[in-house]
């Protein structure tokens, strides 16, 4: 089987992405955009904030624009202009995030200007340039992806998407895989994960969904979380923040991607996506709700738990 996905679309994705940028801040559509630029190291691709249109000729989209720019729009991060409306260049995980930035009153539909990009998938590592898309190469994250193509975009570059073979889920495989364990097993897994941490909190620092400009657990009066590398604290911050991205998280995996600890972070948000699902029928997407499942209530809600 072929196992190479076809990413010679993604020149013209970027051509298209810099005409477009050119032309929205020409005309003053935008005040700003957020796309990718070519990175300092060989094949690598960086976040990009340009404001004018000659500075269009500095975007790019390839295979190692593999960052959620959702993420520069939200209150914890200061770059952007705060007047005028944004552009932003975003895959379809990213525009889960987006969208789930709306349902949660932090952004609104009509302050952004979306440029939606047909993605047949991102690398994992960007830290060698590939010559070509293949299995081994691909983001975990793509090989389920169900966002190939964003929805409801203002631009979306006249570029089709191009056949992809079909890969094995590793996410649902090794989610199988732990489901199959004894609950004290599965336990003595994370513990051995977690204990790897060493509380950088670069996780929290890509999550577009940590948007608090103090975090809880960085607070000492009082302190909700040991904020050393300690085995209760390492527990209690990554459990804390599981929950609190359960029913919200895009699955961008851009806090396993920068772990330096090599943490399966996204394996840990992946299940709670799949508990969401089959327990209230929720998924994150393209459409706004203004409420989760975990913070809302119905009648018809399971109540057996209640003792």
């Amino acid at each position: 089987m072929n196992n190479t996905i076809d990413i010679s679309h993604y020149a013209a994705i970027a051509d298209s992405i810099r005409a477009e940028a050119a032309r929205i801040l020409e005309q003053g559509v935008v005040t700003a955009v957020v796309a990718y630029t070519t990175g300092r190291r060989a094949g690598s691709v960086q976040p990009v904030i340009i404001t004018a249109a000659a500075e269009a000729e500095r975007l790019t989209f390839t295979a190692a624009s593999v960052n959620n720019l959702a993420v520069y729009l939200t209150k914890a991060k200061k770059d952007i202009p705060r007047s005028g409306r944004i552009g932003i260049v975003v895959k379809g995980c990213d525009l889960k995030a987006l969208v789930g930035l709306m349902g949660e009153s932090q952004l609104q539909r009509d302050q952004l200007y979306l440029i939606g990009i047909p993605c047949a998938g991102v690398l994992a590592s960007t830290v060698r340039p590939a010559e070509a898309l293949i299995a081994a190469t691909l983001a975990p994250k793509c090989r389920e992806c169900d966002a190939h193509l964003p929805e409801g975009c203002d631009y979306v570059p006249a570029v089709s998407l191009p056949s992809a073979p079909t890969l094995e889920p590793s996410y649902a495989a090794e989610i199988a895989r732990l489901e199959a364990l004894t609950p004290a097993e599965r336990w003595a897994y994370w513990k051995e994960q977690f204990a790897k941490c060493i509380k950088c909190y670069a996780c929290r620092q890509v999550c577009p969904f940590c948007f608090c400009e103090q975090c809880l657990c960085d607070r000492n009066k009082p302190q909700m979380v040991d904020t050393t590398p300690r085995p209760a604290g390492n527990t209690a911050w990554h459990i804390v923040r599981a929950m609190h991205l359960a029913g919200r998280c895009a699955g961008c995996a851009e806090c396993e991607r920068v772990c330096p600890m090599d943490i399966p972070l996204n394996l840990l948000n992946r299940k709670m996506a799949k508990e969401l699902k089959e327990l209230f029928d929720y998924e994150a997407g393209f459409a706004v709700h203004e409420k989760g499942p975990l913070n809302s209530f119905m009648e018809k809600d399971d109540q057996s738990f209640i003792k």
